[in-house]
């Protein structure tokens, strides 16, 4: 009887290095603040970084996949935690999301992605991915921890369920992102209540529509 040779994996080199990653996805911020969209090359990253060019194309394919890989791992800092109520839960993230965006490298850096996803619909569907189906995870627990409290109603049609959590995250998305950037208001706590305030009302109406 003939021994088997155990299959070798294909894959070869160094495993990644989140050290490096991390050091990456500062440096590509930080040549967005200093260089704009149009000036930053992968080169100036790798510099900035201290690793080779082909490291960061091992990682990224291309600029555009590096800059939204950049933007998203600032928008998973965003946390929900349970404050006791739906409308105080959402003000928190709100509160949260706002002050993200002052920062320069959000702001610049999603500005930036936006802008060229208009014209580059792969580039679209990565921003989709990496960032609004990733953070709609707070719009699943926030909505999960109210129907726990009896603040809103058990789920009847999982499609209806899926479709106002898709609105949920658009509706609050859009608005702070229009005020922050767009507007350039203040995203205050006052405006943040109000907004809460409006959104928790809502929820009720779309949950007695089924």
């Amino acid at each position: 009887m003939c021994s088997r040779t155990k299959p070798r994996s294909s894959r070869t080199g160094r495993p990644r290095s989140t050290e490096a990653d991390a050091a990456i996805l500062e440096a590509t911020r930080a040549a967005l603040v200093e260089l704009g969209w149009s000036k930053l090359t992968m080169g100036d990253v790798a510099g900035r970084a201290g690793v080779a060019k082909t490291t960061l194309y091992r990682r990224w394919a291309n600029k555009n996949e590096l800059v939204v890989d950049a933007v998203a791992v600032l928008f998973d800092e965003l946390e929900l935690p349970d404050l006791g109520s739906l409308q105080a839960d959402i003000e928190h993230v709100v509160l949260q999301f706002a002050a993200l965006l002052e920062r320069p490298e959000t702001k610049t850096a999603l500005m930036a992605v936006v802008a060229e996803s208009t014209r580059d619909a792969p580039l679209r569907e990565r921003i989709r991915a990496s960032i609004v189906d990733r953070q709609k995870r707070l719009v699943l627990t926030g909505r999960r921890r109210a129907q726990e409290r009896g603040e809103l109603p058990a789920d009847r049609d999982p499609e209806a369920v899926d479709a106002t959590d898709d609105l949920i995250f658009d509706v609050i998305a859009g608005a702070v992102v229009h005020r922050a950037l767009v507007s350039a208001e203040p995203v205050d706590e006052n405006w943040v209540a109000r907004l809460s305030a409006l959104l928790v009302g809502g929820l009720g109406a779309v949950a007695a529509l089924g």
